[in-house]
């Protein structure tokens, strides 16, 4: 946004970050539901050691990445009106970056974990890297290589935003 100030750029960034988080935390609480049900499950004792050790990193991914999207939250409450909305922005984004990473953790050792339940460990491991690269693919690889791009449709219209907010300044020094 062009013309807000540095208080309405903080507060939209935070709205911005609380949307997206809302979003992560559904998926990340959902998979740990999941994994916290898991050993109560009738097949559960009939798992290798391999797949236990699997299952315990993917739980404590899932309760990291739990930990640290829902962590914003708890900070806002600990500086809540203190004015202070440019640190809680940058902390909610570091947070929000930490629990997207152990979210992938979980992620993938859950594919690994089921996988390797249901088919040979050969066909579950290159099921587990086919699954960690399409997430690093749209988690990191895409938005790494297009963060400083923009479409030509998006160039033009900013080329018209910027013209048309120049107008009233250029006709108001006029008069």
């Amino acid at each position: 946004m062009k013309h807000e100030t540095e208080k309405q750029r903080w507060d939209r960034n935070f709205a911005d970050l609380l949307q997206e988080l809302r979003v992560a935390q559904t998926g990340v609480q959902i998979l740990f539901a999941f994994l916290l049900t898991l050993p109560f499950s009738s097949g559960f004792p009939d798992t290798t050691q391999f797949q236990k050790d699997t299952y315990v990193v993917a739980l404590i991914a899932a309760a990291f990445a739990t930990a640290m999207i829902i962590s914003p939250v708890a900070f806002h409450r600990a500086l809540f009106r203190q004015g202070r909305k440019p640190e809680l922005v940058r902390y909610a984004h570091r947070m929000a970056t930490g629990g997207l990473a152990f979210m992938l953790i979980a992620m993938v050792s859950s594919v690994l974990l089921i996988t390797d339940y249901l088919v040979n460990i050969w066909v579950a491991i290159i099921l587990t890297a086919v699954t960690a690269g399409w997430f690093l693919t749209f988690w990191a690889a895409i938005p790494f290589v297009r963060r400083n791009w923009m479409d030509e449709d998006e160039e033009e219209q900013d080329e018209e935003y910027e013209a048309e907010a120049a107008e009233p300044a250029s006709a108001a020094s006029r008069s």
